[in-house]
């Protein structure tokens, strides 16, 4: 594991000034929200800009990104953002991030028609420079060669980077998998990874999300084939839950339910969009328009699959909605099948599981890929990191894309394959690859910005710990009037949110909180007339009756009107 150096940001920017630097300042030590810069020379570039899901823990925060205020150190140095692919773990935040940036963007055609369709909505489509870059192609950056290299995933178009500088050349994989049979889209240029390990790699930057997984992930042409077998054995209905940005997966459902004599509708918006936009980069020939939800309600049951949103449980998305009965136009019920054709993204489990129970009591039957073989990752297991390796025979292997855990598995099998030095290196820590032997030479701040409705905030405990408690014990607003010597001139008025679901418990819990407040406002204290009405001691003795009398101490806020 690489030794950690606690310096400034002065540091990492003069390392970066006087030769090569990596900094990842997200996806580093995490699965997901994407980030990672590289210093040459006193320029830099970004690659990818990406989003992270809140869940239980960030409460009114659903999208969160990294937080990039070293890029203002920066300032107009950076000389661009170069997207490998679509997911919104590695460009979904270039809308909210773009104006803090303030640069070129470079990416494919399919991940740049899904970035724009995300700039036109923030209204800026036509302030950002989105330059479209063929497959195989080649920018020059400053002091950076970007060629785009070939890779397959669960996405159309996907690319690692061969980052050419004069102290060495740099490859970043982005998310990769080797499928012989890809089924849409070129495999991974495996002469290409070759020819470039013959010039010689200084180091790998490469994906660990499923580093645990021994073997290979195995080809969507597996997928497709059970997917085939599965859907025929059911008479019912069929909806089928999956990521909206597989098209892949999407092309090979449809391909199987026209073969099974069924027709598509796609629930969520995510879906049309997508696969709007797929047919527009020239995917999905051959298929027939898809049903709208609406329309495949009035087909026989036998005839009608649905392709869904909601595989991880969101709270609102389409098969969510379907679970409880709350959607407009689709029912499922006894002897309908749903199929899970994605995998659990880890913290979703118990939406996901709780999501199932639903659809199970509905009587449908649920499949998923334990089940049967209706799921590929789009992620290298152990089998392909190693092949990759032996194909690209790296200086240094360097670990991205993963928890703590990931990285130092990955660094750890890479070394034991012979790459001569592995580094773990988590977001905010700077590695200069060259000159000289590769080192942390320092740290910059990182953490997460959240949306909080339209704002851009950063996400801490102390936005964050109030919301939870609320989440958790409720709430207790508390109203006292007074006169202008203190005295109580009404009665107290408090009312209690998400306390207790017994309405006479909290009237209880109510009217001792009065009591004690009138109690408390009857007593000097020693406070003189002039001094201000003690508003934490308010606090304190409705929180103390409140809990006596529910057991929960709620979030209480307490208003002083002097009349």
């Amino acid at each position: 594991m690489t030794e950690t150096v606690q310096t400034d940001v002065p540091a990492v920017i003069a390392a970066a000034r006087k030769g090569l630097v990596y900094l990842p300042l997200g996806g580093a030590g995490e699965i997901g929200m994407n980030f990672y810069l590289y210093g040459c020379d006193g320029k830099w570039i970004a690659v990818e800009c990406g989003v992270t899901f809140g869940d239980e823990q960030t409460p009114g925060i659903d999208v969160m990104m990294a937080d990039i205020g070293f890029v203002r150190e920066i300032g107009d140095h950076l000389l661009a953002v170069v997207l490998t692919h679509a997911h919104e773990d590695h460009q979904g935040a270039l809308a909210h991030l773009w104006p803090r940036l303030e640069c070129p963007v470079y990416a494919t055609e399919f991940t740049a028609a899904l970035v724009r369709a995300r700039l036109t909505e923030a209204g800026l489509v036509g302030e950002v420079p989105l330059n479209e870059i063929d497959l195989g192609g080649e920018v020059e950056l400053g002091p950076f060669r970007v060629r785009y290299v070939t890779v397959t995933h669960s996405i159309p178009e996907p690319n690692a980077l061969a980052i050419t500088t004069k102290y060495g050349t740099i490859i970043h994989t982005g998310d990769w998998k080797l499928d012989p049979e890809p089924l849409l889209g070129e495999a991974t240029d495996e002469a290409t990874f070759r020819a470039l390990g013959d010039k010689g790699v200084l180091a790998m930057v490469c994906d660990s999300t499923n580093v645990f997984n021994e073997g290979v992930s195995g080809s969507e042409a597996l997928a497709r084939d059970g997917l085939a077998r599965t859907i025929a054995r059911f008479k019912g209905r069929v909806a089928v839950a999956c990521f909206a940005s597989n098209i892949a997966r999407i092309d090979s459902i449809a391909r199987v339910a026209e073969a099974n004599g069924r027709h598509v509708a796609l629930v969520g918006r995510s879906l049309w969009r997508l696969t709007e936009i797929a047919r527009d980069c020239g995917y999905l020939r051959g298929l027939p328009e898809f049903l709208t939800e609406y329309d495949c309600a009035h087909l026989p049951r036998a005839r009608a699959l649905y392709i869904c949103t909601g595989s991880q449980g969101e709270r609102g998305s389409a098969l969510a909605r379907i679970s409880t009965n709350d959607h407009a136009n689709v029912v499922l019920e006894q002897g309908d099948a749903v199929l899970f054709s994605s995998r659990n993204i880890p913290g979703n489990e118990r939406t996901i599981y709780a999501m199932q129970d639903r659809l199970a009591r509905m009587g449908c039957t649920i499949v998923t890929g334990k089940d049967a073989p209706i799921h590929v990752s789009g992620h290298p297991a152990r089998g392909e990191l190693e092949r990759l390796y032996s194909w690209v025979r790296p200086a240094h292997s360097v670990p991205m894309h993963g928890e703590g855990r990931h990285l130092i598995e990955h660094a750890a099998l890479a070394r034991s394959i012979g790459v001569p030095v592995a580094h773990v290196v988590t977001n905010g820590h700077a590695l200069r690859l060259a000159p000289g032997e590769p080192e942390i030479v320092g740290t910059v701040p990182v953490g997460r910005l959240g949306l909080d409705g339209n704002r851009l905030v950063r996400v801490t405990d102390e936005l964050l710990a109030p919301r939870r408690r609320s989440a958790f014990s409720g709430n207790a607003f508390v109203t006292v009037i007074v006169d202008r010597k203190g005295r109580l001139a009404a009665d107290p008025r408090i009312s209690l949110s998400g306390v207790s679901g017994d309405p006479r418990e909290e009237r209880a819990a109510v009217a001792e909180a009065i009591a004690e407040i009138e109690r408390l406002m009857s007593r000097p204290h020693g406070r003189r007339h002039s001094e201000p009405v003690p508003e934490e001691d308010i606090r304190r003795v409705v929180r103390r009756s409140i809990r006596r009398a529910t057991g929960k101490k709620p979030v209480t806020e307490v208003h002083v009107v002097v009349q």
